[in-house]
């Protein structure tokens, strides 16, 4: 069998959730399958992986018709491979001519849904019609659909009535279990040592730790104003960066200036840190922070479990399947406008149930320790990458039957 992954995100230029599923899906699929990824960023060295620039005269447009440019490429050149994966909207176009293009099954990994994520027509302006209407006609056109959660799966079925259940199943995200631990053995320790201090966190203080893009889904204004009733005691670690718009750059950056006026221990990283360098971070918290109004399931959730860190988490999408709510962490309840937005009813409320909930961990070190060795125990259980792969593998052979 062949697979022709299509994706925007491909190392080295990966920047959220998906670009990470893929990398590691790809790796794991390798081992079973013929696999081609096809991605954006340009051409690429890496044998099996294509990359594709915007097409002459597209540069500068529109960031959404510049999307579909690549797209046309990508399909163009999956002639010969026996199924086609796409992943995000970026690629769901490529997936679905390249389906109809060369007669082959076109499966769409569902990391995202358009419709609910209404905030990006700050971003793409009249784009967003565009990437919403690329993602419809993909996922309805689509043999099969793989939803990262069950949240997800509901989401799909609601947003996209068209789509038959029996095609939707349910895959969920994995963690590289080896990639992501806790650094062990004196040498290694001292290096994490240096890399946290380095940064400008204190390892002997106990610290809430962000991981995220600044983007409205991943509710940082909310924790930022949360963070104002944390202990005094208690650090903020933000890893944040790459915002989706000026205006939530400006948002976000003015909330910390406010948050530094009044308390000292508030840590911004604007850059992507390395692997081992993140994990260094983690390793050194006390309690992960993810305060999201949007999330299909979390891998940065995995992430930080697999470090040992326990997840203080929002309540929606899927992040309850992954926070085992009292064992591995705590949810914070949210109830949620039901305009696409994911916008908390009563903000104020979120905030301080969010701050309690923080600080009840942060202020009980060996409670959040204890959670954390549960939520390794948890990603080995339930979400190595071989898991993973074998069940993608499973969703193929039922498409190609």
């Amino acid at each position: 069998m062949r697979v022709d992954l299509l994706t925007r995100e491909y190392p080295p230029h990966v920047y959220g959730g998906a670009g990470v599923h893929v990398a590691e899906l790809s790796a794991v699929l390798r081992e079973l399958v013929d696999v081609r990824v096809r991605c954006f960023d340009g051409p690429r060295a890496a044998e099996g992986v294509d990359g594709y620039a915007v097409p002459a005269g597209l540069e500068g447009k529109n960031p959404a018709l510049a999307t579909l440019g690549v797209d046309l490429l990508m399909a163009a050149d999956v002639e010969g491979a026996d199924l086609v994966h796409s992943h995000t909207w970026y690629a769901n176009l490529a997936g679905h001519v390249a389906g109809l293009l060369h007669g082959v099954p076109h499966v769409v990994s569902a990391h995202s849904l358009e419709p609910l994520r209404p905030w990006k027509a700050e971003q793409l302006g009249g784009g967003y019609a565009l990437s919403g209407w690329a993602e419809k006609t993909a996922y309805e056109g689509a043999a099969g659909v793989i939803a990262v959660s069950a949240g997800m799966r509901a989401d799909i079925l609601r947003c996209y009535p068209q789509i038959d259940p029996a095609k939707v199943h349910v895959v969920h995200n994995g963690i590289d279990l080896d990639g992501w631990r806790r650094p062990e053995g004196p040498e290694a320790l001292a290096a994490a040592d240096q890399v946290v201090r380095s940064h400008g966190i204190d390892p002997d203080r106990p610290s809430v730790v962000f991981v995220g893009r600044i983007t409205r889904q991943k509710g940082l204004p909310y924790l930022l104003r949360a963070a104002e009733a944390l202990p005094p005691e208690v650090q903020l670690v933000l890893v944040a960066g790459a915002p989706d718009t000026p205006e939530i750059a400006a948002e976000v950056s003015g909330l910390v200036d406010d948050l530094r006026a009044q308390r000292d221990g508030v840590v911004w990283i604007g850059e992507m840190l390395s692997r081992p360098d993140l994990v260094a971070v983690l390793s050194a918290g006390t309690v992960f922070a993810c305060p999201s109004v949007y999330e299909p399931l979390g891998i940065v959730n995995l992430e930080a479990m697999a470090c040992g860190l326990p997840v203080v988490g929002t309540a929606t999408g899927g992040i309850p399947e992954v926070v085992d709510d009292g064992t591995t962490g705590l949810l914070v309840p949210i109830d949620q406008v039901q305009d696409g937005t994911g916008t908390p009813v009563d903000p104020e409320r979120f905030v301080t149930d969010l701050a309690r909930t923080l600080t009840s961990l942060a202020q009980d070190p060996e409670r959040a320790r204890t959670m954390g060795v549960a939520a390794r125990r948890r990603v080995e259980d339930h979400f190595s990458w071989g898991a993973i792969g074998e069940r993608t593998l499973e969703v193929y052979r039922t498409v190609l039957g």
